[in-house]
Formats: structure tokens, sequence, C-alpha cells
């Protein structure tokens, strides 16, 4: 029994177009904790840092933090010289400030090796922060350490 084939065309799915993104930069990954940040780091453009969208001076307010964050571009003497643009997933603000300079001083490696790399070394930003929260165990009653409370006698 042949069956009647459906011949009315379904109408072609509209594609995006990925926009073209011509401007050169150096790509690097940081890591602290739970988070990650993906750090461009932009060689012909001059100005800003943004953090998943946002001015880095909205995303980690305060002058406590801004010290931190600016300081492997203090180091390189680089401040300003380039735009960085991050995003950044997973753990807390701390986590993720630690993981945004992380991921600047990679790029920054990459931009000049020879320059940089000792900068970055001595000073420790290139060092990945391997302290971790410690898994839960077993009989802890809720925690890593704790201990579940014993009777008095």
């Amino acid at each position: 029994m042949p069956t009647k084939q459906n011949k009315t065309k379904k109408p072609a799915k509209k594609t995006k177009k990925k926009k073209a993104s011509k401007e050169a930069y150096i790509y690097a990954l940081g890591r602290r904790k739970q988070a990650s940040a993906r750090v461009r780091l932009y060689i012909n453009k001059k100005g800003g840092i943004t953090v998943n969208g946002k001015p880095i001076e909205e995303y980690f307010p305060g002058r406590v933090l801004k010290s931190l964050y600016v300081e492997p571009l203090r180091t390189c003497n680089v401040i300003g010289k380039y735009a960085i643009s991050a995003k950044i997933k997973g753990s807390g603000k701390k986590g993720q400030l630690g993981a945004f300079i992380h991921g600047v001083s990679r790029a920054l490696e990459k931009l000049n090796t020879e320059r940089f790399r000792p900068i970055l070394k001595k000073r420790g930003f290139l060092t990945r922060d391997p302290r971790k929260k410690e898994r839960r165990k077993p009989g802890t009653g809720g925690k890593a350490r704790r201990q579940k409370q014993s009777p008095k006698r």
C-alpha cells in the first residue's frame, strides 16, 4: 500500500550568524576553589575590565578587592594598556576573584613570557591555589571534621 508523501516544504531554519571577532586577544583560564574564570586580554584595545558583562568595579566593589585584582597589572606595569573581559562561574566572590587574578596573570605571561613570567612567578600569581572545601565524611554529623557529641558518662 503506497503512502502519500508530504510535499509541503518546511521553511528553512534561521541560523544565527556568529559575530566575526576581528579583535586579537590572548585567552587564559584561571581557577580557584570551584570558580573558573575564562579571561580574554585584548591586545589592540585599551580600556577597562569587564566581568560577566559588568564593569569590574561593579562586580567586585570596594577598595580592598580593587587592590587585589589590579595587583598583577601593577606588577607588570600594564594598567590601562589592555582591555580585559572575563566570564566567571562557580564558587563565591572570593574564589571568583582568585580565579580572575590567576587568569589575568596567565594571560600576561602568554603575552610576553620572558619579561612577565619571572615577575609574576616571584609574586605567586601563576601558582594555582589547590585548597578546596574538604569533603564530608560519614559519621561526622554533617561536617568534614566534626565529631558527634558523646555522652558525658
